[in-house]
This record gives C-alpha cells, structure tokens and sequence, in this order.
C-alpha cells in the first residue's frame, strides 16, 4: 500500500508519518525550555523545517501536507498524531500562563528517534530551531505569513 501524495507547489511527495510524529516528538523536547514553544511555536517549526528542506534539498522531511489556518501554517496531521500520542503516554499537553494569554504546550515523555532522520534532514531542523530561538509563537507566525507558500493560499487550502 501506497502512502499518500501531498503537494508542494507542482511538485508531489511521500508522506512519511513515522517522520512527522518523530519530528514532533523531537521539536517538542527541543522546545521544552522555551518560553514561547507552544503549539503555534510547535507548528510553524514543522514547516519550517519542511519547507526549509525543500529549498536546500528539493525534497520535505516528512511529506506532510500543510493547511493555511488563521495563524499560519500547520499540518494536517498534527492533531490526530498528537492525540495518538498523549493516548499512548508519549506526550501530555499541557496549558500554561505565557505574557498574560493562555498557551498550550506539548511536552514529549519520551525521546525521538531521529534514526528515521537522515544527516542533512537533522542539520535543517537544528538550523530551523536555531533561526527561531528566541522568537514568540506571533513572531514566528508572521515571518510563516510572509512566505510565499502563505500569501498565495486561502483559509483550509493546501500549502
């Protein structure tokens, strides 16, 4: 059985889900001491990474297919891996007090394997990570609004 496409621009991929939830489970302790490494946080490192990939590689990490949502992008699959994994006891989503707004956080129990991961994939998401250190969840969300990927989608559509 084939795994599904997703689309970035004209160009097609496999989607790797074993991939996404590591990259999840892997972005979510990277981001556990940092102030700002919510869930929007969260999101727009996974794109970042993903598209980030594309530009150096011509190839995602994981495949994923991205929606344009209010805040920015996301993928489509986050939820249902997320749920998958707090079920699982692999994480726990946690609601904490950030600059006054409710932020929620999702806290990895247990560590990725980044053997799914090839060398020059773990050399973008470190580099992603580092570019964004620092950064709130509104920063990084506008700097996502300023790709072209973004701006040339509407709400739910596919980036």
């Amino acid at each position: 059985m084939s795994q599904p496409l997703s689309t970035i621009g004209s160009m097609q991929f496999d989607y790797d889900e074993r991939k996404l939830t590591e990259l999840i489970v892997h972005v979510a302790g990277r981001l556990a001491d940092d102030r700002a490494g919510g869930s929007t946080k969260l999101n727009k490192v996974l794109f970042f990474a993903d598209f980030t990939h594309v530009r150096r590689h011509r190839a995602p990490i994981t495949g994923a297919d991205y929606q344009h949502l209010a805040h920015g992008p996301a993928p489509r699959r986050l939820l249902p891996i997320r749920a998958r994994l707090i079920a699982a006891g692999e994480a726990e989503l946690v609601e904490e007090d950030f600059l006054g707004r409710s932020q929620h956080r999702l806290v990895a129990r247990r560590p990725a394997d980044l053997s799914v991961f090839t060398e020059a994939e773990l050399e973008t998401i470190d580099a992603v990570l580092e570019d964004l250190a620092g950064m709130t969840a509104g920063q990084v969300s506008a700097l996502s609004h300023e790709e072209a990927a973004w701006k040339h989608t509407s709400d739910g559509e596919s980036i």
